[in-house]
């Protein structure tokens, strides 16, 4: 494509050392970089994408996108802000990919992921071949991809999109965020549906306050043909009053008659119900939604049992809130009529404020309750549960999470349930060191053997 044509995609654009050059891709990683590239100097938390810039030419860039002008002589286009370019380019480069798909979209704090996967199975039952973009599948044209983000950068949302178009899918159902509306990476992607869950507190580090999280995840209302609306959540209901068409439910609807939903809890009803009214305002039959809703018998790290036979159950879910805590927790204490006992942590580099709301959740209903590491990135372990624990309680604190879950399961009474909290299918832990291999589910499944060999 010529860079003329994406200018004219950009809107006021400044032009330094403007000459005719061909775009053969785009990106805002270096690492991604061919000739031809046209390059975003994306400033972000860690690194300014200006300071990147030398290196993208380097690597065979033929233009920058640059919020002030650089001593480089490449053709560079100056906007006021290069994450909202990025986005208007990537829709202009790859064609518009979200007028060719039915996207349906999922927001909110808790519930996204489930949500996301039972419309897509029932999209599918419907003869309907979509792509899904999760935290923890992708899938295009039918074929499983990496993960990443739960809402990709604009650039590479809009090349997975365009991948899917081409693959031959029909629709797609992908995680919507609050931090990549305000982020711009959705900007110009066109919702056929898009779902509330409900909205509790999370985020705030990169929000600040509730009203900057709601107004983000309102704004996304913008793009969207139609709305489905969680009005049993406080938020829900103040999004819908000022929506007069959506579609507004809460956990007491009728809208599952007939439908033996498989997925435990209310608040896995309040998914399939807004799964279910996505579906309908899609214009799916209702056999296609019985159908969809009835072949999902669990989600990957969503209140996830895990059985090597042993003689007390044991969840694994990815519940890192307070309120998400509460409700998981209030849910498996219904499994077994002995003690409950959660081993869970707060993330690091998040909102510390809810650490102690977490700890104050959990002491409240668990019987026994492990502070252990989550994902703690750079900060101090033993700072976080430190924090944790200020919300006030009687817990154990175990820094190393192996070893949290370990001694857990190897103490469990029979008919006790053990709830595994805070990172659900993720299969890397986040520590200052780096990424290393760590999933909970497998962590589990192997200390459970070692339990029932006597080890």
């Amino acid at each position: 494509m010529n860079l003329e044509r994406l200018i004219t995609a950009l809107g006021p654009t400044e032009v330094v050392n403007g000459t005719p050059v061909e775009i053969s891709d785009l990106a805002y990683n270096t690492a991604a970089v061919v000739p031809g590239t046209l390059f975003f100097c994306v400033r972000g938390r860690q690194l300014d994408g200006h300071e990147l810039a030398a290196e993208a030419a380097a690597r065979g860039a033929a233009a920058l996108v640059v919020e002030r002008p650089l001593a480089l002589p490449l053709p560079q286009l100056v906007v006021d802000d290069v994450r909202q370019a990025m986005a208007a380019a990537a829709v202009s480069f790859f064609g518009d990919p979200s007028a060719e798909l039915v996207v349906a979209a999922v927001t909110g704090t808790n519930g996204k992921t489930t949500t996301a996967f039972l419309l897509h199975s029932i999209l599918e039952a419907a003869g309907w071949r979509s792509g899904l973009l999760t935290n923890i599948e992708r899938r295009v044209g039918g074929d499983a991809r990496p993960t990443g983000l739960n809402t990709p950068e604009a650039i590479d949302l809009q090349r997975l999109l365009r991948e899917m178009v081409s693959a031959g899918d029909r629709a797609c159902v992908l995680e919507a965020t609050s931090e990549a509306q305000a982020q711009r990476r959705l900007e110009g992607t066109r919702f056929a549906v898009l779902i509330f869950t409900n909205l509790s507190r999370d985020h705030l580090n990169f929000h600040g306050t509730m009203e900057a999280y709601f107004a983000a995840k309102a704004a996304l209302f913008a793009q969207a043909e139609r709305a489905v609306i969680n009005v049993g959540d406080a938020y829900g209901a103040r999004l819908a009053a000022g929506l007069p068409d959506a579609i507004g439910f809460d956990a007491s609807c009728d809208g599952l008659a007939g439908i033996e939903l498989k997925l435990r809890g209310r608040f896995n009803r309040e998914n399939a119900l807004g799964a279910a009214l996505a579906a309908r305002a899609l214009g799916l039959d209702e056999a296609a939604i019985k159908q969809g809703i009835e072949a999902v018998a669990g989600v990957p790290g969503r209140f996830e049992l895990i059985d090597e036979g042993q003689d007390f159950t044991v969840i694994v879910d990815y519940a890192h809130t307070p309120e998400a805590l509460e409700r998981v927790i209030d849910e498996a204490r219904q499994l077994g009529a002995g003690r409950l006992s959660v081993v869970f942590g707060a993330g690091g580099e998040r909102d510390r404020a809810k650490r102690p709301l977490m700890g104050e959740a959990v002491a409240a209903r668990a019987d026994r309750a492990v502070i252990t590491t989550d994902n703690p990135r750079g900060e101090e372990p033993a700072q976080i549960a430190a924090e944790v624990a200020g919300g006030g309680g009687r817990f154990e604190v175990i820094l190393d999470r192996r070893a949290a879950i370990e001694w857990t399961l190897a103490t469990a009474q029979p008919d006790e349930v053990v709830v595994i909290a805070g990172r659900g299918a993720e299969r890397e832990q986040e520590l200052a060191a780096g990424r290393v291999p760590f999933d909970d589910r497998e962590v589990a499944r192997a200390s459970l053997r070692r339990v029932a060999a006597g080890s």
